[in-house]
């Protein structure tokens, strides 16, 4: 039997974490990795560099995600996908793997996300939002992956993605 793997990137107040949880509520037999989740484990005083960090991250998402597909589970993963993406493909073409791995970048027009994120209190935020948005967008690896959420209900961007509106055999 054929898995997926749904991969949500994209910046924060984008609504990654609504349309993640949602999606994979939706499924029928699913789990969520949320990588902000595994990168706060790193809890000692000591803390490695961002990029190690970053790396251990993904490693742990990759080695997670096999793990659920081998036990039957289809996979919904929240996290911003930054130049992990080709690593990503080949670790999961090196499982050898029957998988269907849908990618999206979510995305809202910057006043939009300016909105969002002041409206949950998290205006730190805004510059690094602003700054992902940007560098998301511009990767042309990307392009054919951007969902634009600016006018759009979570339940509706669920239901589309939900509904195989996109995907891509690695």
């Amino acid at each position: 039997m054929t898995r997926s793997i749904y991969i949500i990137s994209g910046p924060c107040g984008v609504g990654k974490s609504t349309v993640t949880k949602g999606l994979a509520r939706k499924l029928e037999k699913a789990v969520l990795v949320e990588g902000d989740m595994i990168t706060g484990m790193f809890v000692g005083q000591v803390q490695p560099p961002w990029e190690e960090k970053l790396s251990i991250v993904w490693q742990n998402i990759s080695s997670l995600t096999k793990n659920y597909l081998r036990n039957g589970y289809d996979v919904v993963i929240d996290y911003v996908v930054e130049d992990e993406w080709e690593w990503f493909c080949k670790e999961l073409q090196q499982a050898g793997m029957n998988i269907t791995l849908h990618y999206y970048v979510l995305r809202a027009d910057p006043e939009v996300l300016v909105e969002r994120i002041t409206e949950r209190g998290d205006t730190e935020m805004i510059p690094r939002s602003l700054e992902l948005l940007h560098q998301l967008e511009s990767k042309k690896e990307n392009a054919p992956h951007l969902y634009d959420t600016t006018n759009k209900d979570p339940d509706i961007i669920i239901e589309e993605i939900a509904g195989n509106i996109t995907h891509f055999h690695p």
